[in-house]
């Protein structure tokens, strides 16, 4: 996560999160820099950047979850850039990663607040593992499993 371009993403991440759910002192920061850097570097995790005209335009990343799980982490599209699949193709992209590393099975976690997340998450395939009819907002982070193929 050295990349040049892996600042600015972090930077619009802290807005959209503050955004959302507001900016409580530390809250956001704290989040953004939960995990050594050296857990999203091969091998056993990877970063994802999509540029186009030399700027970042989606990102993601996965972690060693367990010895067969990744966990994705950090799927990002920039505002001016959404509604083009890009969310997608960065989430595809990390589970081909994943699966080529030998994990055989991907878990997330997503924001209550964020209903576009949750949605791409059930379109891409990914089994809630939590009650879809009941209030996001009851249950906190809001968990997804997928298996890979392979």
């Amino acid at each position: 996560m050295r990349h040049p371009l892996v600042r600015p993403v972090l930077a619009d991440l802290a807005v959209e999160y503050g955004r959302r759910y507001g900016h409580l002192p530390g809250v956001v920061e704290r989040e953004l820099t939960a995990y050594p850097v050296e857990e999203f570097e091969p091998p056993h995790g990877l970063l994802l950047l999509l540029v186009e005209d030399g700027a970042a335009v989606a990102a993601g990343a996965y972690r060693r979850h367990d010895a067969r799980t990744a966990e994705l982490k950090r799927i990002w599209t920039h505002p001016r850039h959404r509604r083009r699949g890009l969310a997608r193709r960065v989430v595809a992209e990390l589970e081909a990663a994943a699966a080529a590393a030998g994990y055989r099975h991907v878990h997330l976690t997503t924001g209550p607040r964020q209903p576009e997340a949750r949605h791409l998450y059930l379109a891409a395939g990914y089994a809630p593992r939590f009650d879809l009819s009941a209030d996001p907002e009851t249950i906190g982070p809001l968990p997804f499993r997928k298996d890979l193929l392979g």
